[in-house]
């Protein structure tokens, strides 16, 4: 029976060990490039007015023990409604949100006093107004979803699993040559 090859299971264990490492330092970047692409297709779906919530979407990675985790977020107040839309008009039209979200939408029209919404904003959208001895009111009856987040993520999944598995698999290689 032929002896095995001296040594051959401490160059494999050493092999396994350098890869770990390498994907291990590489999984962040790995990560970080793919939120950076889901970021940059959100904010392409984004709807602008003022450009605030474009601005505001954001990227964070984060890594504990054996996970990597990467984040693309929008801590803009209102773009959770830009996103799920609101109201009557929200619920008529909310396709391209993500399928495990459901929102509850407000049936009834709702008030807004003049004094927490621009009056540009309000004409642009020809809402519904009364003026009373307390100021202007306009009544909404909500806006359609406009999802960004979720189609960029959707649109990009496959692309972002492929582009960490080749860089990582391109790291474990130049590990191993050395």
């Amino acid at each position: 029976m032929p002896k095995g090859i001296e040594g051959l299971d401490k160059l494999m264990k050493k092999y396994g060990e350098l890869a770990e490492q390498a994907a291990g330092n590489s999984m962040k970047k790995a990560v970080g490039a793919a939120v950076k692409l889901v970021q940059a297709e959100a904010k392409m779906y984004c709807p602008v007015s003022a450009g605030e919530l474009r601005s505001g979407i954001r990227t964070v990675v984060d890594t504990q023990a054996d996970k990597t985790v990467g984040t693309v977020y929008n801590n803009v107040k209102y773009g959770i409604y830009v996103e799920f839309g609101t109201g009557p008009r929200g619920e008529e039209s909310h396709s391209g949100i993500s399928p495990v979200v459901n929102p509850s939408y407000t049936m009834s029209p709702w008030w807004i006093h003049e004094s927490q919404i621009d009056k540009e904003v309000a004409e642009r959208y020809h809402w519904f107004y009364l003026d009373t001895q307390d100021g202007r009111f306009y009544q909404c009856t909500g806006q359609p979803a406009q999802p960004f987040m979720y189609p960029a993520l959707k649109n990009n999944e496959k692309r972002v699993t492929r582009n960490i598995s080749n860089y990582l698999a391109r790291e474990i290689r130049k590990v191993c040559k050395q």
